[in-house]
């Protein structure tokens, strides 16, 4: 699968401390844990003696112990310690499967296969002292990462979904807008949209002007221009883990000219929004996205219509049909 050559995010790194933590990703099970010097790894959550779950055990002298014989792996999956055995040396074929790890945005990221995507997706905004960024999440969704990414990019149900938000039903027309897919990724510029309040601080409806950028399969990042902030623009990343076919974690990471707002006050704006979206998302039939026929379309899916086209040339085969 293409997907397995692409990083996804599977916990916060914060979230990783003295213990083993398991995750899932692409319907496999992982174990993330640190060594001793506090570097993160990211095991197979099975031992390669007896199949246990490794995250079951602990953290002995900067290894990972197994619950059910006690075998230690250092950070590179390499078995170094047998009690049943004291006096063996483990060969090179005792050892757990390890996968590549990276730090990028507040979260812990793994790539499955052992060559593919050098890098995380990028989030520009990251760099910009003018934004404030704050993660929020994660949410547990019962329907694909696709269709999540889907939601993401549609501008049409803001009047409908977040009335007196996002949008308004007074404001319901989508204008033209145009759609690209590159070697970065597809790209949508152009797009306004009404909303009674853009963000925490608006006080009054106004015309924004949106733009979206697709640069990995299941990540999407919204630039949006609110009336009164000088020209700077905030920035949305929309970061989905695909757990299983039919099941999702989600991170929303904030990019914003807000600095004086408690996180709290700041997190509380984007949970709102996506309350209203989760049991639409998780109300749709099927909960795969469909790449090709069985559902219809109007000229105000112009995005959603090109990302599928798009999972389809890179044969994107996880949460789909």
């Amino acid at each position: 699968m293409f997907e397995r050559s692409c990083w996804h995010p599977v916990a916060e790194e914060a979230s990783v401390g003295d213990g083993p933590l398991d995750v899932d990703l692409l319907g496999d099970s992982l174990v993330l844990w640190r060594d001793g010097a506090g570097a993160l790894h990211a095991f197979a959550d099975r031992c390669p003696h007896r199949g246990t779950r490794l995250s079951l055990g602990r953290l002995c002298e900067g290894r990972l112990e197994c619950a059910y014989h006690g075998w230690r792996f250092d950070g590179d999956g390499q078995c170094v310690h047998i009690p049943a055995v004291p006096g063996f040396d483990p060969p090179a074929s005792h050892r757990a499967t390890s996968f590549a790890l990276l730090l990028a945005h507040g979260l812990v990221w793994v790539r499955l296969a052992e060559t593919g995507v050098e890098a995380p997706p990028p989030f520009a905004a990251e760099a910009d002292p003018r934004l404030r960024k704050l993660l929020v999440g994660p949410y547990d969704v019962a329907t694909s990462a696709p269709r999540i990414v889907e939601n993401f990019l549609d501008l049409a149900h803001f009047g409908f979904v977040h009335e007196d938000g996002l949008g308004d039903r007074a404001h319901t027309e989508v204008a033209g807008y145009d759609v690209s897919v590159g070697p970065t990724g597809l790209h949508a510029t152009g797009c306004r949209a009404w909303q009674p309040q853009s963000n925490r601080l608006a006080e009054q409806g106004s015309w924004v002007d949106y733009e979206y950028l697709v640069p990995a399969p299941y990540t999407a990042v919204l630039l949006k221009a609110p009336a009164g902030q000088d020209g700077c623009r905030e920035s949305y990343a929309l970061f989905v883990c695909p757990v299983e076919p039919e099941r999702s974690r989600v991170w929303f990471r904030m990019a914003v000219p807000d600095f004086d707002a408690s996180d709290d006050e700041l997190r509380a704006f984007q949970h709102d929004i996506f309350m209203q979206d989760q049991p639409v998302l998780e109300s749709q039939r099927p909960r795969r996205l469909p790449l090709s026929g069985g559902e219809l379309h109007c000229a105000a899916d112009r995005s959603s219509a090109a990302y599928r086209r798009w999972l389809r040339e890179l044969n994107i085969s996880f949460g789909v049909c």
